[in-house]
């Protein structure tokens, strides 16, 4: 199990991301297009999620693949990202045909931002316009970090060590050569760093020094959380994608073994006061060799994933002005 080309979601083909986001409101939205439309699937494990259009997701209901994916900023506000990029595509064409029109589908899912220190005094809602800005710049490469959705995000407010978050990304290709890959914005109530120091929760899976080759450091995993602030002002929100031909059913369980690596990642996770979330994607490009034991070795390679985009998103956030929490950068950066 090897990172892919470029060490991102993208290394699934036929894949693309695009990010929008607005350094002045401090936020931003972040859209997964696919060349087709994909299986996707959805598993929810956090107590205050947000999300659009996740109900169709079931594998029992009619419409069984979508156009695109939506992981916005905003709150309740971010959920109209998911307009924008579906006006986008209605002008492309893409969509499911009802009739004479063509309906494309974008489920989506928030994450709360809106008390980081920016100026949130819109008078028209800007995420309809981020989201079709996002979907403008979707490419098979992307910047990491303080961008999309994870412009605004914060981390560790339970911890003790509070951060920004960012959005990360990650991939592995199997030995089978099927590819999964992770897309994250960061924005936890828990901790992405042990203790009082730099290293990362997700340290034993990191690969090629993808967040700083620190290793493990000294911590006590029995402390109990310790919150600063925002107890409502969290969700950490992903999609894992792969080249796998999966059914809707077989997405759904991988999205749920990817949480595996949200707990890896994020301590403590879950938590009543985050909307925690994660999408899966299958582009059904490679038949599964053997069944029902790499769907196994596929979620495996999923929580694996997610965790290292994790630690990637948060080791790649940058500062701004009128931040009101140190990047990892600026409070550890001499350990890099």
């Amino acid at each position: 199990m090897t990172p892919g080309t470029r060490n991102l979601i993208t290394d699934v083909a036929g894949l693309r991301v695009g990010n929008a986001e607005d350094h002045d409101i401090k936020t931003g939205t972040t859209v997964l297009l696919g060349d087709v439309p994909f299986t996707a699937a959805v598993s929810v494990m956090g107590g205050a999620p947000g999300t659009r259009e996740t109900d169709l997701l079931a594998p029992d209901k009619l419409v069984q693949q979508v156009d695109a994916l939506v992981l916005s900023g905003g709150s309740a506000f971010g959920l109209d990202a998911a307009s924008g990029v579906v006006d986008g595509l209605r002008d492309k064409g893409r969509g499911f045909q009802v009739g004479d029109h063509r309906v494309p589908i974008v489920p989506g899912a928030i994450l709360f931002d809106l008390l980081n220190g920016g100026n949130k005094g819109w008078s028209d809602n800007p995420y309809k316009k981020l989201g079709r800005a996002a979907l403008k710049a979707a490419s098979e490469e992307f910047m990491l970090g303080s961008v999309g959705a994870g412009c605004g995000a914060t981390v560790g407010k339970a911890a003790g060590v509070a951060l920004k978050g960012g959005l990360g990304s990650a991939s592995v290709v199997l030995e089978s050569g099927i590819t999964v890959g992770a897309l994250v914005a960061v924005n936890a109530l828990g901790a992405v760093t042990m203790g009082d120091g730099p290293e990362f929760w997700a340290a034993p899976w990191e690969m090629q020094g993808e967040f700083g080759a620190l290793g493990i450091g000294r911590h006590d995993p029995t402390e109990e959380p310790r919150p600063e602030a925002g107890l409502g002002e969290n969700t950490t929100i992903a999609i894992i994608a792969t080249d796998a031909d999966l059914t809707q059913a077989q997405a759904t369980r991988l999205a749920t073994a990817a949480h595996d690596g949200m707990t890896r990642a994020i301590h403590p996770s879950h938590t009543p006061f985050d909307g925690d979330l994660v999408f899966a994607a299958s582009t059904g490009k490679i038949p599964l060799p053997s069944g029902d034991f790499d769907a196994l070795r596929l979620g495996h390679a999923a929580s694996i994933c997610l965790a290292r985009a994790i630690a990637r998103g948060v080791y790649s956030a940058t500062a701004d002005t009128s931040d009101t929490l140190p990047t990892w950068a600026s409070r550890f950066g001499s350990h890099k």
